[in-house]
């Protein structure tokens, strides 16, 4: 006869205090257990290392390779689409592809993020990478100067995909580990970078050569089917879901009373509405300033690879200045530079705005999740307040490369979406200044 338990919470670690710089924080999330579980086994609490463990991470990296990191490389496909595949339409519409893509990658994850709360990571992971796969296949098969057939497969059916495999894919490696979560973590955003250093190379020689389009969007295509296939074979989940699943009505009634997670949200949805302009417009920049096409087919590249040293810097800096200071920082520091994009004119300002510009977007990138486990107090709502707070600053993506568009209009005056984008991402960093006076002043007031 079947003994009957009764469930138990184990929370890994206490939601640890934050210091007034803002430093790294370890994540709590409540599982169920019951009491004739090994609880001596669970104490132990995450293998940190093993097969099981580093194939998943290897899983999410691939995850990430063919997600966030083929659509950094859709400045390729803007500057392909605006010379020959969709010569007829404007850079607004363009760009709209790419921005919704990015858009649905974001605010779908607020879906799945619900449903991986409730055990559906297999569902997720699977759906997601078929999606992607057919998505681009479907791609291939799109005419020249048909714009609803390559708006419906790259920018809706590739960025609900994108949204479907985002949150799942980085929530997976707080399974396995704890005390390495941050190198993981660090780790697994090498995906993205490394994607954004290969796809912009491969589509550029597969879009511009003997191939063309329709087989070259295949040969991707099945580079990232197969990389999917791998990924879903390695990642294996090993705690039962939260016994609480986030309520996400409740959550943001409580998130958007917080004044500073309320600033960060502001400031993420200014910031995101300038902050993909070169992903999207550097190649095309510059082409149209005459450095040779050879170069400019790698200037993505060379944004891309700086951004992954920035990823992989920020951790280490944060642990001295602090997330929310570092924050501040590297908003600031990519605004300006998206100011000094006025100026591109040369293969040298294309070599020095790509490596600073990458740089700071990569650390801003990588602090976002960290950024939102500072503001959040409770930590069993963390994914609650995360997921919202990427939903409502994924609105800033979705138009600010499409205005960018507009301001560039068939002239090219580069000079307008420049602007643009610059005073955008510097009244991002104002709400940011914002949000970190009023955290620390909270604190203070919370010590006294």
């Amino acid at each position: 006869m079947a003994v009957e338990t009764k469930p138990e919470t184990l929370v890994p670690e206490l939601w640890s205090a934050q210091e007034h710089k803002g430093g790294s924080e370890e994540l709590g999330v409540e599982y169920s257990l019951s009491k004739d579980s090994d609880l001596s086994l669970v104490l132990q609490e995450f293998p940190e290392g093993g097969l099981a463990a580093w194939s998943t991470a290897f899983g999410s990296f691939l995850i990430l390779f063919c997600s966030w990191g083929y659509i950094a490389s859709f400045g390729v496909y803007q500057d392909f689409y605006t010379g020959n595949y969709l010569a007829n339409e404007t850079s607004f519409a363009i760009s709209f592809i790419g921005s919704f893509n990015t858009f649905l990658g974001t605010s779908v994850s607020l879906v799945s993020g619900t449903l991986y709360d409730r055990g559906y990571f297999y569902h997720l992971v699977v759906a997601g990478s078929l999606l992607q796969s057919f998505s681009l296949f479907m791609l291939s098969l799109a005419k020249p100067n048909q714009y609803y057939q390559i708006f419906l497969t790259q920018g809706l059916g590739s960025g609900i995909a994108l949204g479907l495999l985002y949150i799942p894919s980085l929530a997976i490696v707080s399974h396995y580990f704890r005390r390495k979560r941050t190198l993981v973590m660090a780790f697994l955003t090498m995906g993205s970078s490394l994607g954004a250093i290969v796809h912009p190379i491969m589509l550029n020689n597969l879009l511009n050569g003997r191939l063309g389009f329709a087989n070259g969007v295949r040969a991707s295509a099945g580079l990232v089917s197969a990389l999917l296939l791998i990924a879903c074979l390695c990642m294996r989940t090993r705690l039962d879901p939260p016994t609480t699943p986030v309520n996400y009505i409740v959550a943001a009634k409580k998130c958007l009373r917080d004044i500073p997670f309320f600033f960060a949200t502001v400031g993420a949805f200014l910031f995101q509405i300038g902050v993909y302009y070169p992903t999207f417009f550097l190649q095309l920049d510059s082409t149209q300033h005459g450095i040779s096409i050879t170069f400019s087919s790698y200037s993505l590249v060379i944004l891309n690879a700086s951004s992954s040293v920035g990823r992989v810097s920020a951790g280490y800096i944060a642990g001295y200045i602090g997330v929310l200071n570092l924050t501040v920082i590297s908003a600031i520091s990519c605004g300006l530079v998206l100011l000094g994009t006025i100026g591109l004119s040369s293969l040298a300002s294309v070599v020095i705005i790509g490596v600073l510009y990458g740089y700071f977007q990569g650390v801003y990138t990588a602090l976002l999740s960290p950024l939102m486990a500072t503001l959040t107090h409770d930590p069993s709502e963390l994914g609650g307040w995360m997921g919202i707070s990427f939903f409502l600053g994924g609105f800033g993506s979705l138009i600010g490369t499409p205005i960018s568009g507009a301001l560039l209009t068939s002239n090219y005056i580069w000079w307008r979406p420049a602007l643009f984008s610059g005073l955008a991402a510097l009244a991002g960093a104002a709400m940011y200044i914002f949000m970190r006076f009023v955290y620390i002043r909270v604190q203070k007031k919370n010590e006294s």
